[in-house]
């Protein structure tokens, strides 16, 4: 199937689970900035939790299908079509995904998966080294996109339980791991309210909040990071490293952001805040756990629902 975005939206990119394995050699993880919503949208239509998917950022699209499809929006919610949900297109048929009215990514995925040709073992689009995807760069409007070939069906209509939805907010509270550096900058940072600056991108989210200053003045060692390191550059204000970061930095680490909390930072939009709580390791662990299996459950219910 082909799908044509007249209208592709502020920046939308083909993207999967990422490019794992590679960081030793200076390649991002990169991949959908919400994970989570990436693999959802995948079940809801029957797809594996690694297919490739179209990420939308801060604005919707207009697509024409030309054939028959299933696909699913998860994410943020647009305008114009219901999310957390499979939905019928027929051929032909113009689907308007409008304004974003909560959130900041939103991912659609079709029955089949988008088909590209994958680099390095990933479907992804790495925006700074110009690779994966479609050529390395944002989806233009006019572009057409592929489909690998599926027919499915749903049998019946229904939509997910949203109690199985992370608890995104425009201010949630993000928990963390301390970081190698955390305790040369107190305690005053957790708690406190910190903003995402319009300087974000997929690479990381700038914050603007009390300055933290550093009470040692020594250099540090370039040292691995990962998406979720919190670095604290000179200037204070930290950066929340997401999707398409680096593999090392020089910066001091204040913090990591737990992995079942990273799509609530993917989902927040310039302007919005968050505040971080220091949580242990073994409770990140058991979160993950406890997601993972709520996920099993989703894909065990959904297995019978497609024909």
């Amino acid at each position: 199937m082909e799908i044509t975005l007249e209208r592709a939206g502020m920046l939308t990119t083909v993207q999967d689970l990422g490019r794992p394995g590679h960081r030793a050699a200076g390649v991002a993880l990169g991949g959908a900035m919400d994970p989570w919503a990436a693999r959802v949208a995948n079940l809801l239509v029957g797809n594996a939790e690694t297919a490739a998917v179209l990420e939308l950022t801060m604005t919707g699209a207009e697509l024409i299908f030309s054939e028959e499809g299933l696909l699913a929006i998860t994410g943020a919610t647009f305008t114009g079509a219901p999310s957390w949900r499979p939905i019928k297109v027929r051929a032909g048929e113009r689907v308007t995904l409008g304004a974003v009215v909560k959130g900041c990514r939103g991912y659609l995925a079709v029955a089949g998966g988008i088909a590209v040709e994958p680099v390095l073992g990933s479907a992804s689009t790495d925006l700074r080294g110009g690779f994966g995807g479609q050529g390395g760069r944002a989806v233009r409007d006019g572009e057409v996109v592929r489909t690998r070939p599926v027919r499915r069906t749903v049998a019946e209509h229904w939509w997910l339980d949203e109690r199985i939805l992370p608890a995104y907010s425009e201010s949630p509270e993000v928990r963390v791991i301390r970081g190698a550096q955390a305790e040369e900058f107190g305690e005053s940072w957790l708690g406190a309210e910190f903003k995402v600056t319009p300087r974000s991108n997929r690479m990381g989210l700038r914050l603007s909040g009390a300055e933290l200053i550093r009470t040692s003045a020594g250099e540090l060692l370039s040292s691995a990071v990962a998406p979720g390191t919190i670095q604290v550059p000179p200037d204070g204000q930290p950066i929340v490293l997401m999707a398409d970061a680096q593999t090392i930095g020089g910066y001091p680490q204040l913090a990591h952001v737990i992995g079942v909390d990273l799509p609530l930072v993917a989902q927040l939009r310039p302007g919005d805040a968050m505040r971080f709580r220091a949580i242990e390791l073994g409770e990140a662990h058991h979160l993950m756990a406890a997601r993972e299996r709520a996920l099993g459950l989703l894909r065990e219910g959904l297995a019978g629902k497609f024909g």
